[in-house]
């Protein structure tokens, strides 16, 4: 299990302002895109570029930022996931003051979503690919998915942080997760 000593009043600091400012950027540019932003235009172009590069630094990050950033802290290795799932089920949430592996590897997920989003973006403004429809239907298949993928993310977090009795949320904003 991922712990770290809570303090005097059950709180433990858990995500630095890097990973909450990527986080809530990401959320940004991902929402502009697909709600605002015209497909194709200027905008929605840079805030892809914008989306690809926070990504790209929050892979650095998870490298060489602090502790519940690193990758080595919560990747959800297959022996990881089984616990996990397996204290779910007996009623038993563990709790992670990073990631739970479940989380982890929906973050994985997101990420390499709009990774795979900024190179079939970028792919249709070369000449190699300009116009090509298979390339187009990729992006906004991908784009679907994210959406699909970003709602679930949003759901678990709130029922997990229901099951776990922690707010979620609120740590993703302050860095500090409290529990109730």
């Amino acid at each position: 299990m991922n712990l770290s000593p809570p303090d005097a009043a059950g709180a433990v600091r858990v995500w630095d302002r890097f990973v909450r400012c990527f986080h809530w950027s990401l959320v940004a540019c991902v929402l502009l895109n697909l709600w605002v932003l015209e497909e194709g235009e200027t905008a929605h172009r840079w805030a892809g570029h914008l989306a690809t590069g926070l990504v790209i630094a929050r892979i650095a990050w998870g490298f060489v930022g602090s502790t519940h950033a690193r990758f080595a802290s919560f990747w959800p290795t297959p022996r990881r996931l089984a616990e996990h799932l397996r204290d779910l089920r007996a009623g038993r949430p563990p709790v992670h003051a990073g990631h739970n592996p479940l989380g982890a590897l929906m973050m994985l997920a997101l990420m390499a979503l709009v990774l795979a989003l900024g190179v079939t973006g970028w792919l249709q403004g070369t000449d190699a690919f300009w116009g090509d429809e298979t390339v187009a239907e990729w992006h906004e298949v991908l784009a679907d998915m994210l959406m699909v993928l970003a709602g679930v993310h949003a759901a678990a977090a709130l029922v997990m942080g229901r099951i776990e009795r922690v707010r979620l949320v609120r740590a993703m904003v302050t860095g500090v997760k409290v529990r109730w």
